[in-house]
């Protein structure tokens, strides 16, 4: 193992789903409060039974096991009752972000091939737009007033007219094993890809999240991260019902309304991005932020420099800061540490009993402590990883070369075990906590009749994550500016996968395959040339 450490050996482990989980909950403690929207309580009992009508009702809609349901939700009680509901039925949950557009939304319905979509009102313009090129679509069920006039391909109905009243136990239970949701990941050679999860790996992810940072029914958790993200079904809330706890969902991240809601809701616990972190670590003070001085004692997320851990424990009273792992949507989390445990300064913890990880050069060759190389990663417990790709064996092998999945991501691990994340070996972007499509980024600038060749990289950013540059060749006789480009990719992009960074150019670098060498464009960064958002006074609303 060349100084890593030895792997443990297959066993069965802990199996659950989050059915059987909330079954448990709600047999020991029903009226214990579970949810915390704004204020808007709800306890276990009530989950379960708004869960149960909603899953009867979408049976009548003909929605059953095995089938696939696409939700575009914000954070609200629905985005729950419509998981839960999905799963109850045995059905398979799709979340998928609230800030697609265009063809970035269109190749997600489509790809997930539902007959259902469920939406708050506010997006079904831009469904509507798409939904003649996702065949599969029959219905749309609307959370709110639709839009007056609305042209649609499809029946569109309020959600409030399915909601059901069958309190009716279903009594065909989910096993661990079977196929629960499906979570787009960004395409790095074509268009994103449908990670296909189990119960247990769901389950499994909260366990572990529990593990690294330990929780009791006397905690709150607050989260800001959005319900069609793992990191909040998983860590928010089904780590919470596995230990009877409450969790208090915002509906969106704001650095000034983040102590007054920790004060509102009692929060304990704050479930939240490295970047997150940051920014609050950096934020003035506040009154409802010196009152609840000690009241978290625990903040997961990820990444956060040692100098934000530093600020969280001195100036906040946090005792646990920073989750300390490594993982991606298709094996989470495969290196952490338990709670309280020590971490090397800059290390993601280490590895964990229920994966096998290794570090590896390009023909598999186990490579030496300290020596970066590509991550593999094969489980130690059966479904704590995904499923494959959602209608793509193809994909799904090409990554299981002698049978290890090839993460794409450089890393390594020192002579004490402990596991360093070093680079991204595949060709994509993280921005604002989301991974971003280069393939989905340059289909979308491509479509611009005065673009002749595009390349969309990441530029390193000084706040922890990748600042996005568009680098382009114009068309003959082009006048279009920077600018101008900027703001009609407002319209064909969701507002997170805006670029920071435009560059005309007369030509990309290119290898002899005429592959743009994207590397060289990120290297070089922002140049001379380089138009930079952050040099004007144009502001960005997300939507």
């Amino acid at each position: 193992m060349n100084g890593m450490g030895s792997a443990e050996t297959w066993s069965v482990g802990e199996r659950d789903t989050v059915i059987a989980a909330l079954e448990r909950a709600v047999a020991k403690h029903p009226d214990r409060v579970l949810l915390d929207f704004a204020g808007t309580l709800y306890s276990y009992g009530e989950v379960d039974r708004l869960s149960t009508r909603m899953a009867h009702a979408l049976h009548e809609l003909g929605l059953k096991a095995g089938q696939t349901l696409v939700s575009m939700l914000d954070n609200n009680i629905d985005a729950v009752i419509v998981w839960l509901a999905v799963n109850k039925l045995r059905a398979v949950s799709v979340p998928i972000n609230t800030a697609l557009r265009g063809e970035f939304l269109r190749h997600q319905i489509a790809d997930a091939d539902a007959a259902i979509v469920v939406c708050e009102a506010d997006y079904l313009e831009r469904i509507a737009a798409v939904v003649g090129g996702a065949p599969a679509v029959t219905r749309l069920l609307h959370r709110g007033m639709a839009p007056a006039g609305l042209a649609c391909a499809v029946t569109t109905e309020p959600l409030d007219a399915h909601r059901g009243g069958d309190d009716t136990p279903l009594t065909d239970k989910p096993d661990p094993a079977d196929l629960a949701c499906l979570v787009y990941t960004s395409g790095t050679t074509g268009p994103s890809k449908g990670c296909m999860l189990s119960y247990n790996f769901m389950c499994n992810l909260a366990r572990l999240q529990l593990r690294a940072g330990p929780a009791t029914e006397q905690d709150v958790t607050i989260t800001p991260l959005p319900l069609f993200h793992m990191n909040a079904l998983c860590v928010g809330i089904i780590s919470n019902i596995l230990v009877g706890a409450r969790v208090a969902i915002v509906p969106r991240f704001s650095v000034s309304n983040f102590w007054p809601e920790v004060e509102r809701t009692g929060a304990t616990i704050a479930s939240i991005l490295g970047g997150m972190g940051g920014l609050l670590a950096q934020a003035p003070d506040s009154d409802a932020a010196k009152r609840c001085i000690g009241q978290i004692h625990t903040v997961r997320g990820n990444p956060f420099t040692e100098e934000t851990k530093r600020i969280w424990r001195e100036r906040f009273g946090a005792k646990h800061v920073g989750g300390n792992g490594y993982g991606l949507t298709e094996a989470c989390v495969v290196t952490s540490l338990p709670g309280g445990e020590y971490a090397a300064p800059g290390s993601s913890g280490k590895r964990i009993p229920d994966f096998d990880v290794r570090i590896v050069d390009e023909f598999d060759r186990e490579l030496p402590a300290d020596t970066p190389g590509e991550i593999v990663v094969r489980p130690l417990r059966p479904d704590i990883m995904f499923m494959g790709y959602w209608r793509r064996p193809e994909d799904t092998v090409k990554l299981l070369r002698n049978l290890w999945f090839h993460t794409g991501d450089i890393g390594k691990f020192d002579a004490d075990g402990f596991f360093y994340f070093v680079d991204r070996k595949k060709d994509y972007l993280r921005r604002r906590g989301e991974n971003i499509s280069s393939f989905e980024m340059e289909a979308a600038f491509a479509s611009h009749p005065d673009i002749a060749e595009v390349a969309v990289h990441a530029v390193p950013s000084d706040k922890g994550e990748d600042d996005v540059k568009v680098t382009a060749v114009l068309r003959p006789g082009s006048t279009l500016a920077p600018e101008a480009l900027f703001r009609w990719s407002a319209d064909a992009v969701p507002y997170y996968a805006l670029p920071r960074y435009i560059e005309f150019r007369a030509s990309l670098p290119k290898n002899p395959q005429g592959r743009v060498l994207k590397y060289l464009l990120r290297d070089e960064g922002k140049t001379a040339g380089t138009w930079d958002l952050e040099s004007t006074d144009i502001k960005v609303a997300k939507r």
